[in-house]
């Protein structure tokens, strides 16, 4: 018997299901597709603003720069200014101090030779002109005292005598007074002696106990033929006050 041809057409059962499940997956495949893509591109377009700035960044970036740059500058211009303000400064300051120790030294001055030329006054006795005191280096319980006495310049003879001070102040709470003993040379034990017609500087040293507050100085001049003069001086007022330096410490004589 003879063998039947294959048929050319093959009838197979139609599966609507299987169909759909594939059109699924394409349609999940594109989706996913898209999204991975709009992915990608967000993570570049992160990447790009992140390593490279924009142009109008770059911009401000360079606008902010050159106002550092230039607020940079004036604070040092500001800080040189300064600098050169507060220098002057010190230098005005201490001219005027300069100035303000000569115009007290030129007073004194004044003071002091006005009382010798004695203008149109009458003969005067003698004065206590001027008391001041200066530290001794390195001695902290001893002072250098200078006293400088004048008289009118219509006197005609000479005077001569001694001086003596004490020192006022607290010892031990209490106010004590030391009498010139206990602060002079012992070489000098009756007082400085002077002997002048016009003017004369007498210079001392005098000591004081370490637990002694001096706050008053009281000079004593007893010539040899007159009344003693005395003058009272505060010791802060004795340290500030300016040494009057005469040629030869004492009177020239016509």
């Amino acid at each position: 018997m003879a063998s039947r041809p294959p048929p050319r057409y093959v009838v197979r059962p139609h599966d609507a299901a299987s169909q759909r499940r594939r059109m699924l997956w394409l349609c999940l495949a594109w989706v996913g597709s898209l999204l991975l893509v709009a992915i990608i591109t967000a993570l570049l377009s992160g990447v790009w603003k992140s390593v490279g700035p924009s142009l109008s960044d770059r911009r401000t970036l360079r606008t902010l720069t050159a106002e550092n740059e230039k607020l940079k500058q004036d604070v040092a211009n500001l800080q040189r200014s300064q600098q050169v303000s507060d220098v002057a400064n010190q230098s005005l300051r201490k001219t005027i101090t300069q100035r303000d120790e000569e115009i007290s030294g030129l007073r004194a001055d004044l003071g002091f030779y006005s009382r010798l030329v004695g203008g149109d006054a009458q003969r005067e006795g003698m004065k206590v002109q001027e008391v001041s005191l200066q530290p001794v280096p390195h001695s902290p319980a001893a002072w250098n005292l200078t006293v400088s006495l004048t008289q009118n310049v219509k006197r005609n003879d000479d005077t001569s005598g001694t001086t003596t001070v004490s020192v006022e102040g607290l010892r031990n709470n209490k106010v004590v007074q030391l009498d010139w003993s206990a602060l002079g040379d012992a070489a000098e034990k009756n007082g400085i002696p002077f002997r002048f017609r016009y003017f004369q500087q007498l210079h001392t040293t005098i000591a004081l106990p370490a637990d002694f507050r001096p706050t008053r100085l009281h000079v004593t001049v007893t010539p040899e033929n007159g009344e003693p003069v005395s003058r009272a001086v505060a010791w802060n007022d004795a340290l500030s006050s300016p040494v009057t330096i005469t040629q030869g410490e004492s009177d020239a004589q016509p």
